[in-house]
């Protein structure tokens, strides 16, 4: 399939949570990815945007009874920008998270303008 959308990551943030999880949450979320990156439309049940933060996306991924987050933002049309991630352990996103995803969101674009 032709990709649709590139997925880039912004510094380690991303990877860091990426490395604490076990092969199989990562083949899950490598494979929620992919679905992101080849789909025309994608469903709001891998992506939609946080409520409440203007610019903020998130990517669901569920596995083994096991929610997982990773907030993310759109550049340039078709490039997604991965931040930080979690694994959700209760019904409302934890507030330090969000407000870490806004500073991050808000690092890149900073970080684009002076390159």
């Amino acid at each position: 399939m032709n990709k649709k959308r590139q997925i880039i990551f912004f510094k380690k943030y991303f990877t860091e949570f990426y490395d604490t999880l076990s092969e199989r949450t990562k083949e899950k979320i490598d494979y929620v990815l992919y679905l992101v990156s080849v789909a025309e439309s994608i469903p709001k049940k891998f992506l939609q945007p946080v409520t409440g933060r203007k610019g903020l996306y998130e990517i669901r991924v569920e596995y083994e009874s096991n929610i997982y987050r990773i907030f993310c933002c759109f550049d340039e049309g078709n490039i997604i920008v991965l931040f930080n991630g979690l694994q959700k352990k209760t019904q409302k996103t934890p507030a330090k998270e969000l407000e870490k995803a806004m500073h991050i969101r808000k690092e890149y674009f900073e970080h684009k303008k002076k390159d």
